[in-house]
């Protein structure tokens, strides 16, 4: 069914590509018709291209990173065995994909897609604005951060070779190149990072002034939808902590080329104090990924679960909180550094207590779904999967909190498998699941839901088989970062369950093939969608599918709040909070 037609009225429903309506007609031709060509398309300002492209260079990065994964694998489980489609790995080409892997994950994919994909896309829709407030500011980001991937790109091909200290970037590691073996690269590694960090400085801006600024009439702040607060959060976060970092970044490329001591112990520095700055973004770092993922789902459960998001005004509260307090929690990233055994306690009380507020989020999501009529659609299947999988990584890290345990489990296994569980479900099962929701907006075209479910629960199930082993192996003294397990007789038994995680690797990598296939296939012959296929209740299913030049062909003005449901015939019915 079409809710929108149901709710808003004949004149919003419009197949893709119609010029029927007048209004979307004089939009298309004061703003010109949607870019065809590449060079339009790459100089264009409309906030919903730049999107794409944000997502297409997040694509293209995860395709080497994913390779860089598949050489860590094979090297673990099979040492000493040339690798299908890779040679025999050495130590130093095994720590420049452990460093290469992890920086492009975390800094290329992750921030690319749910802060520039997702945010650039729906934020100016879901507040009912024509655009972001600086287009020209958002085109530059994305060129921005497509020189960054360049110049990272570029480091493979100097003769040193990439990066190999580590994403961490640590130094003494990474400040002399006695050390590493590398000038050119590393250097590369630190420009492209900085780079990387001014597109999503510019894309945070732009998120945050468009939400505070061009909503819709009648959309105040207890009416903005909760995906929306989730982005500028994000965006707030990361512009409070980057800008330490970014310094860093500076001031490493001093010491290394200009002499100075900021971190060179034998010029006056501190070592230490990279992992300070470091950490003091890192920490932030996580839940400006994870924060947009949240918000997915939240836009996901009451739509397929047909009840309002239960204590809605509480979550937005909560996500505040933990954004202020992922501020105070760095240094338990640090508590074997050789830092002030005084200054574990507060640290070790904070990381408690940031759990709070995301206990909070996750049971109303959990009562959200009490008493409703659920929908298993692909999308829903991701949110479910997803949250579930982040509450591993959740109880998790509150072992790594305290310090007792945090001393004999730091730097092993349990670590690696604690923060893929963390971050897994926030990049790769968030984004599926916005992907399957959003798709027909984006598109015009119905994703297959049969292949959906094969897609989500053949990723799902190979994603526990990889990194539940790790837990085990993290918990037995395995150490992370060691080139060749089978030279420790203690590490050898361990070797077996490190073979069982990278065949589980190897079928998570193919069974994406499906979504792959789905999407080429809804494109070339998909079913077309309606303007409201789901039965949202947010201002984005008030325009087309795919929206119009200008997002919506008349003004919008926002009645209620959203995530509201009326008793119909037995049935929950989706009540917009959108009139036109």
């Amino acid at each position: 069914m079409d809710w929108n037609k149901a709710f808003a009225g004949e004149g919003v429903e419009q197949e893709v590509g119609s010029s029927s309506n007048t209004a979307t007609a004089r939009l298309a031709s004061a703003r010109g018709r949607r870019p065809r060509l590449w060079p339009a398309w790459l100089f264009s300002t409309d906030h919903k291209i730049i999107g794409l492209q944000y997502l297409g260079i997040s694509v293209v990065m995860a395709l080497v990173g994913v390779f860089g994964a598949y050489v860590l694998r094979w090297q673990l489980a099979f040492p000493g065995t040339p690798a299908p489609l890779y040679g025999i790995v050495d130590p130093g080409p095994y720590n420049a994909w452990l460093t290469m892997h992890g920086t492009i994950m975390m800094f290329f994919v992750a921030m690319p897609l749910l802060l520039g994909a997702f945010g650039n896309y729906f934020v100016p829709l879901m507040v009912g604005a024509e655009d972001m407030a600086f287009p020209r500011l958002n085109m530059i980001s994305v060129w921005t951060l497509g020189l960054a991937c360049l110049v990272l790109m570029a480091s493979f091909l100097v003769a040193e070779g990439p990066a190999a200290a580590g994403w961490t970037n640590y130094v003494p590691l990474s400040a002399d190149p006695v050390y590493t073996g590398v000038t050119l690269g590393a250097d590369l590694w630190l420009v492209a990072v900085f780079l990387d960090f001014a597109a999503v400085l510019m894309s945070g801006i732009n998120v945050l002034t468009t939400a505070l600024n061009l909503r819709a009439p009648g959309l105040t702040l207890p009416r903005v939808p909760l995906f929306v607060w989730t982005q500028v959060i994000a965006a707030v976060l990361f512009l409070f902590s980057a800008g330490p970092l970014m310094g860093a970044i500076l001031m490493l490329l001093s010491d290394r080329h200009l002499g100075s001591g900021f971190f060179a112990a034998e010029r006056g520095g501190s070592p230490l104090l990279w992992q300070h700055l470091f950490w003091f973004f890192g920490h932030p770092e996580v839940y400006v990924i994870l924060l947009p993922a949240l918000g997915i789902f939240l836009e996901i459960f009451p739509t397929f679960a047909r009840r309002p998001v239960a204590a809605a005004r509480v979550i937005v509260v909560a996500l505040w909180t933990s954004a202020a307090l992922s501020f105070v929690v760095w240094a338990h990233h640090m508590f074997v550094s050789g830092m002030s055994p005084a200054l574990a306690l507060p640290f070790s009380i904070t990381t408690i207590i940031i759990s709070v507020p995301f206990a909070v989020v996750v049971f109303a999501l959990i009562a959200t779904l009490r008493g409703g009529m659920l929908r298993p659609s692909t999308a829903m299947c991701f949110a479910v999967g997803g949250l579930a999988s982040f509450l591993i990584g959740g109880v998790t890290g509150i072992f790594l909190g305290a310090p007792a345990v945090d001393m004999y489990l730091h730097d092993t296994y349990f670590v690696v498998a604690h923060f893929h569980y963390t971050l897994f479900p926030a990049v790769v099962l968030g984004g599926f699941a916005g992907l399957y929701y959003w798709f027909p907006k984006v598109t015009g075209r119905m994703l297959d839901e049969r292949l959906g479910k094969w897609h989500c629960w053949c990723t799902l199930v190979a994603f526990q088989a990889v990194f539940l082993p790790l837990f085990f192996l993290g918990v037995h003294g395995h150490m992370r970062r060691v080139y060749d397990p089978s030279y420790y007789d203690f590490l050898r038994p361990g070797i077996f369950l490190h073979q069982m995680a990278t065949v589980a690797a190897v079928v998570l990598v193919l069974s994406q093939a499906l979504v792959v296939w789905n999407v080429i296939r809804s494109l070339r012959k998909g079913e077309k969608a309606p303007s409201n296929p789901w039965g949202g209740t947010t201002l984005e299913w008030a325009t087309t599918s795919p929206p119009v030049p200008g997002n919506f062909s008349e003004p919008v003005v926002v009645a209620h709040e959203p995530y509201h449901y009326t008793d119909c015939d037995r049935r929950r019915e989706p009540v917009p909070q959108w009139m036109l």
